[in-house]
């Protein structure tokens, strides 16, 4: 029986405790009627309303089940457009009997349907502030919990969010309907190949998280951690991640609490928390789990960032999900690894023994192709947030200009069948011979990995590694799905229309990995020449978020998302919004943060040490010393506080000009171009500053502080 042992050597039954608070169909089985149980069944594989007498059933076993647990109260959990989930408690508490009993009751039109307040939450001009009626409707396709922190257990139902004429305001209702329309179009696929069996194709992810950890009272000491969940201002510690020691090496014993304390409470969520290491960068570190239906992993991948947050405080560390919360060492990111398998177990990326003769697995790789380069400005914006603004294109993550990476064998496949309608050879493995004795010669891969693909072929699914750390997956994976499921549209109509079929498909393939070659790239997606080799094939580099969000609303995108009923214009154009006014508020929000670092603590700070360089200089000259070395340090400390000084007044008074502008593009172009060049200014005297005023008069955690003192 498989066990971990915590640092009080009491053993934990990871089998007995896993999915232990998850209220999941095994649980539904036991505890339901027999056609209760059917219904729902059949409601999550087809599709289907559930009906309220039904609800009522199964409310009260959830209830039952929850009070058993310990649980007082419940909420409808969802995933408003602030990137972070949302719960309100309601009490299973109801009016008391005539003799005085409290009765516990939860009725099935609550389990269905919540009411939360909409106006609070953004929508990008959908709901005015004064309307302020919104709807949550359980989502059955994603199990209920009980999530256990300081207030008690608690049941979380997943839900969707929407408003009351119909829009989604969330990241899940979008999701699910992508999900929907790349089931339907992946079955025509299938269908033209035989496959009469399977009755729905499933979208499968696995999102690697990274994150890092800090020690909490020395975060509580820097505003910017605070406010930002990054640094504003540090120097480079003398060492970074220069050596590769920290990557892969031994778990430190505090950290090592930390991650079995993470690994327990998701286990007991269901969550399929499997690979835990240390990154590139001191102090950082990541959590994988094991591959689930999308849906699913976008909710677990939520719970994963709360878990880590929540955990962490209790060890007295403070969990970093920013993307770049450090200057100059390694970058947050969260690959999405993501495949297609039909429900009767036939995964569509699979390759085969003999990929160059798998027409199916081609087929898919060609429309795939013809995805990604027709929408990757699209795919691009779906990885897009103010932080990963300053991760993309170094420091393991990848460039901001999408490309696939194939590896050596596919792409010979692909460069065969361009040039002459026909793949005969294959490029094999072969065989890793180790030169020791007592070591197993093995055979390896066809091809090697390429850590800086932001869209790259792994065996038998793609990995987009382009999504930042501390944003949710849904995003991704909507535009994801979507864009695949219009190429698979496109390829099925044609296809079905065909009179021969063979030749039909051999010229489909080949005339879309013809036409989308360009955007395969097996290269160093760091270098230089990449960029200027992408800009020769005609590959979009959009360097920043701001710029991304334009791509939401072209008419290309706006027909995409609105043939399969993903988005409305109207909701792409209030998630474009959203996300100018998200961009303006975090820079606005870190350019306040600078301003008052300065003035409280970095000039105060900087104006003492001064002065006791000024009172060592007249001292030595007084007692006939050579005062060069004190004076010369006290000029240039002096310098740099007069450039620190002159960009926090120049810095405060370009934010007052931006935060009187309107909400908008214009506003968040304005922070954009003006703002943050503005706190790059300000940065630049301070963090030289940090390096030659005496340590004792620094005024806040250094980098060294933080990220080696863990």
């Amino acid at each position: 029986m498989d066990t971990v042992v915590n640092n009080t050597n009491e053993h934990i039954d990871v089998e007995e405790i896993f999915g232990c608070n998850v209220f999941s169909m095994g649980v539904m089985r036991e505890r339901l009627p027999e056609d209760v149980f059917a219904e729902i069944e059949s409601i999550i594989e087809h599709g289907g309303e559930l009906s309220l007498k039904t609800a009522d059933v199964v409310a009260k076993a959830m209830k039952e089940w929850a009070i058993e647990k310990g649980a007082t109260h419940y909420t409808h959990w969802f995933q408003p457009l602030t990137g972070i989930t949302a719960e309100m408690h309601d009490s299973f508490v109801s009016h008391p009997d005539k003799d005085g009993h409290m009765l516990m009751e939860f009725r099935g039109k609550e389990l269905i349907k919540g009411e939360p307040d909409a106006s609070s939450f953004p929508s990008g001009g959908l709901r005015a502030t004064f309307e302020a009626r919104g709807y949550t409707a359980w989502d059955l396709t994603s199990p209920a919990f009980i999530k256990e922190t300081a207030t008690g257990p608690t049941l979380c139902i997943p839900t969707a969010f929407c408003s009351y004429t119909g829009e989604a305001l969330d990241k899940k209702t979008p999701l699910l309907r992508s999900l929907e329309a790349l089931s339907t179009q992946a079955l025509r696929i299938v269908r033209l190949f035989g496959n009469t069996t399977a009755t729905r194709v499933n979208t499968s992810v696995g999102a690697e998280q990274e994150y890092f950890l800090v020690d909490q009272t020395k975060a509580l000491k820097r505003e910017d951690l605070i406010f930002s969940g990054r640094t504003l201002f540090g120097a480079p510690a003398p060492k970074g991640q220069e050596m590769d020691d920290h990557y892969f090496g031994v778990i430190r014993e505090r950290i090592g609490a930390f991650m079995r304390d993470v690994n327990v409470e998701l286990w007991k969520l269901g969550v399929t928390a499997k690979t835990q290491h240390n990154e590139a960068a001191p102090a950082q570190h990541e959590l994988a789990p094991i591959y689930e239906s999308a849906n699913i992993a976008v909710d677990h991948n939520q719970l994963v960032m709360e878990t880590l947050k929540r955990v962490a405080g209790k060890h007295g560390l403070r969990c970093l999900l920013h993307e770049k919360p450090f200057a100059g060492v390694n970058g947050s990111g969260k690959h999405n690894n993501w495949s297609i398998t039909t429900d009767d177990g036939i995964n569509l990326l699979e390759p085969g023994e003999s990929p160059n003769e798998n027409i199916q697995f081609l087929l898919v790789l060609a429309c795939i192709m013809k995805a990604v380069d027709t929408h990757a400005d699209l795919l691009r914006q779906s990885a897009s947030n103010v932080g990963n603004d300053l991760r993309l294109g170094g420091n393991e993550a990848p460039p901001a200009i999408i490309s696939i990476f194939l590896g050596e064998q596919l792409e010979d496949v692909v460069h065969q069948l361009v040039e002459t309608g026909a793949a005969v050879n294959l490029k094999e493995g072969g065989t890793l011979q180790t030169g020791v004795s007592t070591l197993p010669d093995f055979e390896i891969d066809a091809t090697d990995r390429n850590r800086t693909s932001p869209f790259a072929f792994t065996g038998n699914k793609f990995e987009f590694r382009m999504v930042g750390s501390e944003d949710s997956i849904g995003s991704p994976n909507t535009t994801l799905n979507a864009i695949v499921a219009e190429a698979f549209c496109e390829a099925a109509d044609r296809l079905e229309k065909a009179e021969d079929f063979d030749m039909a498909v051999h010229d489909l393939i080949k005339e879309y990995m013809a036409k989308h070659e360009r955007i395969i790239f097996n290269g160093d997606g760091y270098s230089p020449e990449w960029v200027k080799e992408a800009a020769r094939r005609g590959l979009p580099n959009i360097p920043s978020m701001v710029e991304a969000v334009q791509t939401l609303t072209t008419d290309k995108s706006i027909k995409l998302f609105e043939k399969f009923g993903i988005f409305t214009k109207g909701e792409l154009e209030s998630r474009a919004e959203i996300l100018y006014e998200t961009y303006a508020k975090t820079i606005n929000i870190e350019a306040l943060t600078m301003v008052d670092m300065a003035n409280k603590q970095l000039v105060p700070a900087v104006i003492r040490y001064a002065g006791k360089l000024a009172d060592s200089v007249n001292a030595t000259v007084a007692a006939g010393g050579d005062a060069t070395v004190a004076s010369d340090l006290l000029k240039r400390v002096t310098g740099l506080l007069t450039k620190m000084q002159e960009a926090r007044v120049n810095l405060s008074s370009i934010e007052k000009k931006g935060s009187a502008m309107e909400r908008g593009r214009d506003q968040a172009y304005y922070y954009l171009e003006k703002v943050v060049p503005a706190m790059d200014e300000l940065r630049r005297p301070a963090d030289e500053l940090e390096r030659i005023v005496d340590k004792a008069y620094w005024p806040f955690p250094t980098y060294a502080d933080l990220i080696f003192e863990v």
